[in-house]
């Protein structure tokens, strides 16, 4: 079977970060760092590694750092040149965007993730897509969205990635039903957001990345509101469960919830101590740390 290359992906970035506050306040919650690079880097970097040329941004107010971060610093760069620093100018050169390739739109209502997607309709025509959500950071050897893509290309149709979660916490996902468990991938029968507890069809959960077809959208034309009153992006995917489009993917890494205080803060640790930089001092800070408070 032959599929469409996924060339464009929406970044949906409109939400306050009200978890973070009072940081968030004046810092988008995306430029936060997760050691020395933004969770929108992050997205980026693993959207660039599966083949995405084209990056749509859906914000709102309040937003503007994330444009200017990924727009070209002349003074910087020529700053670093003059000094030398060539390692720290290839490092910048990975945040720049090429003209064009961006493009940022307003979601003006905070109406739901399946809003946000939808607000970027008209860039998408009749192609398939992907979503990212910079929150969901995904430690793999390879990236999760090109083995995404790399599966889409067996399978067609839409694709979530997912994972397994301790059944009390199913409450707090969308949900697989599965129909046909194929190991890496399964065939989708039914989507649930957020289960009530006890009711969860699996415990195989969706996270924040996505392979979707251009029929998505126009189910998200419905504007139907689903769970907590909002327009759910797994209710515009579910609807095409009938006619066998809808797989899961399990994918091999580490996802850390970086929308959640505790979650960044693991994901620090994690990511600290992988960078051969940082490994060794961070490393035997943590374990002084953890000696300290054992004798505490």
């Amino acid at each position: 079977m032959r599929v469409k290359k996924v060339l464009t992906a929406i970044f949906p970035v409109a939400g306050l970060g009200t978890r973070f506050l009072p940081a968030t306040k004046s810092i988008p919650k995306e430029i936060m760092t997760l050691v020395d690079r933004p969770l929108i880097q992050y997205a980026i970097d693993e959207a660039r590694a599966a083949g995405i040329k084209e990056f749509i941004f859906v914000t709102s107010r309040g937003k503007s750092a994330l444009e200017d971060y990924f727009d070209s610093a002349p003074e910087l760069e020529s700053t670093l040149k003059k000094s030398g620093k060539e390692d720290l100018l290839e490092v910048l050169k990975g945040t720049n965007m090429d003209s064009g390739a961006i493009v940022y739109i307003r979601q003006n209502r905070p109406l739901g993730l399946g809003h946000a997607v939808w607000c970027a309709r008209r860039l998408i025509g009749d192609e398939p897509f992907a979503v990212l959500l910079p929150d969901d950071v995904i430690a793999a050897e390879k990236p999760c969205l090109q083995q995404m893509v790399e599966a889409y290309a067996e399978t067609g149709g839409n694709m979530v990635a997912a994972m397994e979660v301790a059944p009390e916490r199913t409450s707090s996902y969308g949900v697989l039903n599965i129909g046909e468990d194929m190991g890496q991938i399964v065939k989708v029968k039914g989507m649930v957001e957020k289960p009530k507890a006890g009711t969860a069809p699996s415990n195989l959960a969706v996270i924040g990345r996505y392979i979707l077809s251009p029929k998505v959208m126009t189910n998200l034309n419905r504007m139907k509101q689903g769970t907590g009153g909002e327009i759910q992006l797994t209710d515009a995917i579910a609807d095409e469960v009938a006619d066998g489009n809808v797989f899961g993917y399990r994918f091999c890494g580490q996802r850390y919830d970086c929308g959640s205080k505790a979650g960044f803060l693991q994901a620090t640790v994690a990511f600290g101590l992988s960078r051969p930089d940082l490994r060794d001092e961070f490393s035997a800070y943590l374990h002084d740390m953890a000696a300290s408070q054992k004798t505490a």
